[in-house]
């Protein structure tokens, strides 16, 4: 199954990300690839509107992901969105890690790892971001990675709290982009990802999608060789979410 995914990070107002939301449910309901097991979809909106967003998707099998999330359940936390509140609001997936967190409010690896394990404790599925800062050699690129998706996951392993988990492949030098990295760099460090998945039995189930500039037919020149999408400005059309479904839907027949 392919994992499709958008983050609508802060571009739309209220308002347009629900009417957004309902466009994509209505794509959602009919779509082949969702009704018949090859593709499964999740959107991020932004805090105040997950509540309406899910109403907006109910009945549509798309699935609801937050954009972030507290290191603590609760307390003296002002300003923060807990994974408590996150799971009993009906959130599925969270996305923890991404590289403007990371450069924009100074989260480190420590902090990314504590919001795995908020996440996992929560029973929510991390979306965990991951990847390099400048352009390198295929192998530094994969070390790289490898190694941020280790230290995410050192202590929730550590203590138990596991499950699945979708790692999204971006690398910095191309989020927002005018064109995603080269195709062959990115079947590549994905198989890279996904070997490292593999040699965690507690992490079965997990998948590795790539983000930083993704749109329509990406997919179709991976071959079947990238487990999915994480999307961004490409998909504020609904018309580019159906174009991607389309083709997981090609490549599976």
């Amino acid at each position: 199954m392919l994992t499709i995914g958008v983050s609508l990070k802060t571009y739309l107002g209220h308002a347009s990300t629900i009417a957004w939301a309902e466009a994509v449910a209505d794509v959602a309901r009919t779509h082949p690839a969702l009704r018949e097991g090859v593709a499964e979809l999740f959107v991020a909106p932004t805090f105040p509107a997950l509540v309406p967003v899910r109403a907006a998707l109910a009945g549509s099998g798309v699935l609801l992901a937050a954009q972030d999330l507290a290191t603590a359940d609760e307390g003296a936390y002002t300003g923060e969105v807990s994974g408590r509140e996150l799971a009993e609001i009906g959130v599925d997936l969270v996305e923890v890690g991404h590289a403007e967190r990371r450069t924009l409010f100074h989260e480190d690896d420590a902090t990314v790892a504590a919001k795995v394990t908020a996440a996992f404790r929560n029973h929510l599925r991390p979306l965990l971001c991951v990847g390099e800062p400048t352009r390198a050699s295929l192998p530094d690129t994969v070390r790289a990675v490898t190694g941020q998706l280790d230290r995410g996951l050192a202590p929730a392993l550590g203590a138990g709290h596991v499950g699945p988990v979708v790692v999204a492949y971006e690398p910095v030098w191309a989020i927002g982009a005018a064109q995603p990295a080269p195709d062959d760099h990115v079947v590549e460090v994905l198989r890279g990802v996904e070997e490292a998945l593999a040699s965690r039995p507690a992490l079965e189930g997990s998948v590795a999608i790539y983000g930083g500039s993704a749109g329509p037919g990406l997919l179709t020149r991976g071959a079947g060789r990238i487990g999915g999408l994480f999307l961004g400005r490409s998909a504020h059309d609904p018309a580019a979410v159906r174009a991607v479904l389309d083709e997981a839907l090609a490549l599976h027949r």
